[in-house]
């Protein structure tokens, strides 16, 4: 029996998981640590870089150990990462001049507000297939740049590096040796030029962002460096790596036009391969990179949702509604169904297709029959009606999908799918291995290192565990959907 294994770092929004997977995908070890969000102020969001660090060490080790202790090898490293989370350091030390500043920070709003004011929106629109939202990290890092005395001198003189995550754990991991990311993190920048497949001095300049900072962008599957015996135990390559959604969409082996995953994590993301063809969408999509293997890029249209698992996670800590996450499909299940609750999670304010950054959550329709089971109820059904108005989005770019590949912590509840597959109108399929994301940075991995020699090997290792069809009526649906759709106004009617 082949013993070769595959060590996937997944460094999420809460938690940093480690994974080691057998090369056809098996899970042999996983650990897994949460750690704290940091809230400065409202709509702003930050992380401990070292925090970061010493949980990706943590859990890497210990996924390791364990799977070495089983007998199994691990051959190189797959990473896989938060997107747009920016992170600033000293190139002498690796140590972070400020806290990373979140994918969910909304701080320089009026920054893009500026931007758009002046008239670059469709500058920025047509290189980098991006909204101007604060969601990217160009105005992350001019921030943190601006903010931190010294900075700017400091990266003149060359003595600061700058990037997403995965750039700084690569820097990390390596000693300093590597300063890379890959195109699909890059293209989350608003700095990189999609179809030119680079840096773009015009847009470092309009965000004020020395390109000198920025790390060299390589393929998803390339020689990114290796890992220090110091630093996880073991010197192995690092030869894949994917933002996550990126990641999961090649863990669920959407290798074809039209074919569509929606992860739910903290936030919930949509991507549809579009194919060679980078496509622009008139309904505030976002076009970006799928991934890119041997110099080839695959273009993909994606809806991001700011708020999914993170709206649980709400009801259990800050309303003590749920002692445990799992416990919501339960608690809804109890609700009444023409309650007509609805919950606009917009705590960080909304993403596409709306990109309303100052929007604020709302809880509409309560009446004094309403309790918990119905605000549990509304909570699931907002990430499933913000699925819809995706794939409603997609629809009216002329684009649609016969199937909708789920994962992610939610995937895990079958009345959330169940629901999902009534309002989107779309069968919903759960693949047998839920670890998608993981599992992608793995497989990207096991191709730079000639474990796997195509992406169609993928495709074999994918399989479905369950299905869920339409169930309910037109008519109930479009009640549904209208519903949800009045509560929106309303919400962005405050903004």
């Amino acid at each position: 029996m082949d013993k070769t294994a595959i060590l996937a770092i997944d460094q999420g929004t809460t938690s940093s998981r480690a994974i080691v997977f057998s090369t056809t995908g098996e899970v042999i070890a996983l650990a897994q640590q949460e750690f704290a969000q940091i809230y400065p102020r409202p709509g702003w969001v930050e992380h401990d870089p070292e925090v970061i660090w010493a949980t990706v060490i943590a859990t890497a080790r210990k996924a390791l150990k364990e799977a070495k202790s089983k007998g199994w090898t691990p051959a190189c490293i797959g990473i896989t990462n938060q997107r747009e989370t920016a992170i600033v350091w000293d190139r002498a030390t690796g140590e972070p001049i400020h806290n990373a500043i979140v994918w969910q920070d909304r701080r320089t709003a009026k920054t893009c507000e500026q931007l758009a004011k002046a008239g670059h929106e469709s500058l920025i629109r047509t290189k980098t297939g991006l909204v101007l939202d604060p969601y990217f990290s160009a105005t992350k890092f001019a921030f943190i740049l601006d903010a931190v005395d010294g900075a700017r001198d400091r990266t003149e003189r060359g003595e600061l590096a700058f990037g997403t995550v995965d750039s700084f754990l690569l820097w990390r991991l390596t000693g300093g040796a590597s300063h890379r990311t890959d195109a699909s993190n890059a293209s989350r920048t608003s700095l990189f030029d999609l179809r030119a497949g680079q840096w773009d001095d015009q847009l470092c300049d309009l965000f004020d962002v020395p390109m000198a900072g920025l790390p060299d962008v390589a393929d998803n599957a390339a020689d990114f460096g290796t890992s220090l015996k110091s630093t996880i135990g073991d010197a192995l390559p690092v030869t894949g790596m994917a933002g996550d959604q990126q990641s999961a969409a090649i863990g669920q082996a959407c290798f074809k036009p039209g074919e569509v995953k929606s992860t739910y994590g903290t936030g919930a993301f949509l991507i549809m391969n579009t194919g060679g063809e980078m496509a622009i969408s008139d309904n505030r999509l976002l076009s970006t990179i799928g991934w890119r293997l041997q110099g080839e890029t695959t273009f993909a249209l994606e809806g991001s949702i700011l708020s999914a698992g993170a709206t649980v996670q709400w009801l259990r800590d800050g309303l003590g509604l749920i002692a445990k996450a799992p416990e919501i499909e339960a608690l809804a299940a109890a609700a009444d169904p023409d309650s007509g609750v609805y919950l606009v999670p917009a705590f960080a304010g909304l993403g596409a297709p709306h990109w309303a950054a100052e929007a604020r959550g709302t809880i509409v329709g309560l009446t004094r029959g309403s309790g918990r089971a119905e605000i549990a109820q509304a909570a699931l059904d907002a990430a499933a009606h913000q699925t819809a108005d995706l794939l409603e989005a997609m629809g009216r770019d002329g684009v649609s999908t016969a199937q909708l590949r789920v994962d992610g912590g939610m995937a895990n509840n079958n009345r959330f799918l169940q629901r999902l597959s009534d309002f989107c109108d779309v069968p919903v399929v759960r693949p047998a291995n839920t670890e998608t994301t993981a599992w992608g940075a793995a497989f990207l991995a096991g191709l730079g290192k000639g474990i796997f020699g195509s992406l169609e090997e993928g495709r074999k290792l994918w399989s479905a565990d369950q299905g869920f069809s339409p169930s309910i009526e037109a008519e109930t649906r479009a009640a549904q959907r209208t519903g949800w759709q009045q509560a929106v106004d309303q919400t962005l009617a405050g903004v």
